[in-house]
């Protein structure tokens, strides 16, 4: 029996710290609609990379963390959260071989259907829906996937994250 040896594990916590910082940071008032959902992206690539280590029980987690940090409804992101790493975790897969564009829209899917439980859970709680704006983060986060998609491969590579 081979012993496996996780390797990494503060490289993943430093990314997912950094997507924190990027959604807690002010932004313009025009942009706060466009900001990409950070932990979310950060979250489906992990999922993807290593879903062993991140999975859905990081989302949940991730999420009550997020719930906290916004103020939202808590559990509001968590379940959202564990959702889209479920989903990402049960497509890993196929997305891992689809070309960019591929990616790019299966992204967006995972995106939308994040949005799409917090929206559900807004509506349940009594909030009415923002107007069309609310979709904009799945557009910005379908804009920035590539490139967090490289830097992220290139930062696992380059710190042996196993």
């Amino acid at each position: 029996m081979r012993v496996y040896q996780q390797r990494g594990g503060w490289i993943i916590i430093a990314t997912f710290l950094a997507a924190f910082v990027l959604t807690a940071m002010p932004v313009p008032e025009w942009a706060a609609s466009w900001r990409p959902t950070w932990v979310a992206l950060v979250l489906v690539y992990w999922c993807m990379e290593l879903p062993e280590r991140v999975g859905i029980g990081v989302g949940w987690t991730l999420g009550l963390l997020l719930d906290a940090l916004t103020g939202a409804l808590l559990g509001q992101h968590a379940l959202a959260m564990s959702v889209t790493a479920y989903l990402a975790v049960k497509t890993r897969c196929q997305i891992r071989v689809f070309a960019t564009v591929q990616q790019v829209l299966v992204i967006s899917l995972l995106l939308a259907s994040y949005l799409l439980m917090m929206l559900f859970v807004k509506a349940m709680s009594g909030i009415p829906p923002q107007d069309w704006v609310y979709a904009a983060p799945v557009l910005s986060g379908a804009l920035v996937w590539p490139w967090l998609f490289a830097l992220l491969k290139k930062v696992r590579r380059r710190a042996h994250v196993s």
